[in-house]
């Protein structure tokens, strides 16, 4: 049986059983020839990669889907097409995996024709730009594990701490007017208004300190080191060399000891055998 008919059937069947669609409703994938678009270097903009089979799977069924049941959420619908995916045969889902493979390969020419059009320094700023992506998304991506792991919230500052209490009350319409609005009002604010907030934000030091060395040390306990602070890791190793050099002194004492006793003994067992000579 040819692809279009297999993907006809199994879809049918799929989509009856899930309820989205009725006995009639037929899910043609048009992706099994694709239509390749030549890129045009004189546009000077970067090919967009390409689709995998399941996103090309989602991009056909979910405006059936939206188009016949428009009052099912978002995440309803990504969780049912999610399900049918899971629920194709092979191969049903190989005119999609097809559709995919062709596109790659398209996008890889499309990819060179692109870096041939560039100059020496549009590579570079190209290059530095997805350096910086990598390092934000690297950044993205430790911040989450580390909340995960459940590592301590940094102090506040006292103006941070006052703006929290006051944020809601503040005047303005939106959030730059609110925080210019706090601002001033902060600047306007006694010694003594302030100290009742500087004195919250030395708590809250002494809060972090706490929370953060007690953290540190269940991460050295687990094997995480390298979220430990770079101060702390250096007073750690620092620690454990004077303890390996106090170590090593005392045995070295103990071995001088042991040495000079045993010449002690020496020389005495020479003298009385001299004397009975």
């Amino acid at each position: 049986m040819a692809p279009f008919s297999l993907m006809s059937v199994g879809a049918n069947v799929l989509l009856k059983s899930v309820g989205l669609f009725s006995y009639a409703s037929v899910v043609r994938c048009s992706c099994a020839v694709p239509v390749i678009k030549s890129f045009s270097t004189s546009t000077g903009v970067a090919p967009k990669r390409p689709l995998t089979a399941y996103m090309k799977y989602v991009q056909e069924t979910q405006p059936i889907i939206v188009k016949q049941h428009p009052g099912v959420k978002n995440v309803d619908i990504v969780r049912k097409i999610a399900q049918q995916w899971r629920a194709l045969t092979p191969e049903q889902k190989q005119p999609f995996q097809d559709a995919s493979l062709v596109a790659r390969e398209q996008y890889k020419l499309d990819l060179e024709k692109y870096k041939a059009q560039l100059s020496p320094a549009q590579s570079a700023a190209i290059a530095e730009e997805k350096k910086q992506k990598l390092a934000k998304r690297k950044a993205i991506r430790k911040k989450k594990e580390l909340n995960t792991l459940g590592k301590p919230k940094r102090p506040r500052s006292a103006f941070n701490i006052f703006m929290a209490e006051h944020f809601e009350e503040a005047r303005g319409d939106n959030t730059q007017a609110k925080l210019k609005s706090l601002t001033d009002d902060w600047q306007r604010l006694s010694v003594t208004q302030k100290q009742i907030y500087t004195q919250l934000a030395e708590d809250d030091k002494v809060r972090y300190k706490n929370e953060i060395k007690s953290w540190e040390e269940h991460m050295t306990e687990i094997g995480r080191e390298d979220l430990v602070r770079r101060k702390e890791r250096r007073s750690v190793k620092a620690t454990a060399a004077k303890d390996a050099k106090k170590s090593k002194v005392t045995v070295l004492k103990k071995k001088a000891i042991k040495k000079k006793a045993s010449d002690s003994e020496t020389a005495v067992k020479k003298t009385v055998k001299s004397s009975k000579k």
